[in-house]
């Protein structure tokens, strides 16, 4: 019989710091649905803009709370994700929103791909994927409801998000 709250102080002496810690970094909550369409009054397309809004925010697109889609406010007018022929390589059909996570396979900004289809991020939101582990990084797809032909690739691991255009299976 001594034995038995003799091993169970030594577990508890042990595992106690492990349960005592907190993780530095948690991931942020995923979005439930990609950002609404911009119906009116868009923001004009700012050079250097901040995307910092507030303190310990990222200075990348990004999503708030799992709710709110920071710097997804330009609308369809912005000359920075017009296609001419959107949808050239076929519309994505794998799956939408957090329900579907997938896994960067390889690649980077230029071709990337999961689960056998290509990828590449829009010329304008290379610089906003710096961070990204292109072999490890979980990311789910969004439609984009205001730039015919771009998807959202939501960053798990960072919050962020980039324009990202559907290449088809490798």
């Amino acid at each position: 019989m001594r034995t038995f709250p003799l091993a169970l102080a030594v577990f508890l002496a042990v595992a106690a710091p492990a349960f005592s810690q907190r993780p530095e970094h948690r991931a942020p909550a995923p979005p439930a649905r990609g950002p609404a369409a911009i119906r009116s009054n868009p923001q004009p397309v700012q050079p250097n803009r901040s995307y910092s809004d507030k303190a310990g925010h990222p200075n990348v697109p990004h999503v708030d709370n799992g709710k709110t889609w920071v710097g997804h406010d330009t609308g369809r007018d912005d000359a920075r994700y017009h296609m001419d022929h959107p949808f050239e390589h076929g519309r994505f059909a794998g799956g939408f929103g957090p329900s579907h996570v997938w896994r960067i396979g390889g690649g980077g900004p230029s071709r990337f791909w999961f689960n056998g289809w290509a990828w590449d991020v829009a010329a304008a939101d290379i610089a906003f994927c710096d961070g990204w582990l292109w072999n490890s990084d979980q990311i789910i797809i969004y439609d984009d409801p205001d730039h015919i032909g771009w998807y959202l690739a939501y960053n798990v691991r960072l919050g962020t998000y980039v324009h990202v255009e559907y290449l088809g299976p490798m």
